[in-house]
């Protein structure tokens, strides 16, 4: 199928505003904890499984979604699965009792598995080397637009118009936009790698020897689940954090606990993403390189950001960190594709979205668990450390798998033996 340049880049802006509900939904939830843990009479921890309930799922399923989204048609997924989950959120606002939070936050996590293995697989059919991280680092801005439209938007009009107000809105957001969607995005042709025969080669075994050729794909994973239990900490808590530690109102609780961070995203995002292709020009780990650089530098920022008791401070060290955050989930999938085949990458995406998820899916209760005992500033600056030790592993990894070719660094022998 022949498309326009242009066209290549409004796939990615369809797919940014549907990616920007994915996320908005699954925001929304934490910035009325408070309310919920009135209403309900719940604990720490059993908001701590509301949280995970969602992830839990979204990574027990993401193995599906991935093997799907090389075989079904990626368009009827993302725009199957928006419409799906938006009708959950919209289910979640008719929640009364404690098990009913837990369940439809499952269910949303099932919606929302099927939207990542199969947009990402989309844009790298549109987009080749050369504008990739670019099309994925614009796509991955929509995440923190989404976050602080859901943590925000749910802070204020669950102030003012109580927590379920918030999720009718982005529930029938999301079915209209899924309806219009439908006539607008095109499924492209698929890529194949050279050596392959056939497009998608069947077999479980054949799959994962496809996803794990590489010896820095599973070097790679572990690193994202690693940034990911970083990240569900943020996501998760510091709405709450903002509002028992510093006094915050609710929507202003719900505004900080993602406007600047999220927003420095962003401006990491797509730094990281024109940081990494020019580097990827040079260097087999390019975009690798350039996710270590946004680990390293994001410590001190987490650090100080459950140390400190200025709020001044504290939003440049939110602000700090997220910038940082950005230039690493810049890369997460383009660096992926580089060391996965190209039918694979569905497959490897889902995977590589289960093992993060999983781990991520963790955080919510064992930082409630931990808090009890150390404090929720002191498990927040705790994080730092999973930071740093991810920045080592990525560069270790780096350097073990991913060094130039020897016969692209070795001089000619006509010329070596010549004076």
């Amino acid at each position: 199928m022949n498309v326009s340049a242009a066209y290549k880049w409004w796939v990615v802006a369809m797919l940014w505003f549907t990616c920007f509900l994915n996320y908005a939904d699954r925001q929304a939830i934490f910035s009325v904890f408070p309310l919920l843990k009135q209403e309900m009479n719940l604990s720490d921890v059993q908001l701590g499984v509301v949280g995970a309930a969602f992830m839990w799922v979204y990574a027990l399923a993401a193995p599906l979604a991935g093997a799907v989204g090389d075989r079904v048609s990626r368009k009827f997924l993302i725009l199957g699965g928006l419409i799906f989950w938006s009708a959950i959120t919209l289910a979640t606002a008719l929640s009364s009792r404690y098990w009913h939070l837990v369940l439809w936050r499952a269910l949303e996590g099932l919606g929302e598995t099927f939207y990542f293995p199969a947009s990402m697989s989309l844009i790298s059919d549109y987009h080749g080397p050369e504008t990739r991280s670019r099309a994925m680092g614009f796509h991955q801005s929509s995440v923190y637009a989404g976050t602080i439209a859901g943590g925000s938007l749910a802070g204020y009009m669950g102030q003012h118009h109580g927590w379920r107000s918030s999720f009718y809105i982005f529930g029938w957001f999301g079915i209209l936009l899924g309806l219009v969607l439908i006539g607008f995005l095109k499924e492209p042709q698929r890529t194949r790698s050279q050596d392959s025969g056939v497009q998608v080669p069947g077999g479980l075994r054949r799959a994962l020897g496809g996803v794990f050729a590489s010896p820095m794909t599973p070097v790679l994973m572990l690193v994202f689940i690693g940034a990911n239990f970083v990240a569900m900490v943020f996501l998760t808590w510091m709405p709450s954090f903002l509002y028992r530690k510093f006094s915050m109102s609710l929507s202003m609780a719900g505004f900080s606990a993602t406007a600047y961070l999220q927003v420095a995203s962003v401006l990491g995002v797509l730094c990281g993403g024109i940081l990494a292709d020019r580097l990827a020009k040079k260097h087999p780990g390019g975009r690798m390189m350039a996710q270590t650089a946004g680990l390293i530098c994001g410590v001190p920022f987490l650090f100080l950001t459950g140390w400190t008791l200025s709020v001044p401070l504290l939003v440049l060290a939110m602000a700090g960190f997220g910038y940082f955050k950005g230039i690493y989930d810049a890369n997460i999938w383009a660096s992926l594709y580089d060391v996965v085949k190209p039918e694979r990458r569905a497959t490897a995406v889902g995977l590589m979205n289960s093992i993060g998820w999983l781990g991520g899916g963790m955080a919510p209760i064992a930082i409630a668990a931990a808090s009890q005992r150390f404090g929720m500033s002191a498990c927040i600056s705790a994080t730092s450390g999973i930071y740093l030790m991810l920045a080592a592993l990525l560069a270790w990894g780096i350097r073990r798998f991913m060094q130039p070719p020897a016969a692209a660094v070795r001089i000619p022998a006509a010329k070596a033996g010549s004076v």
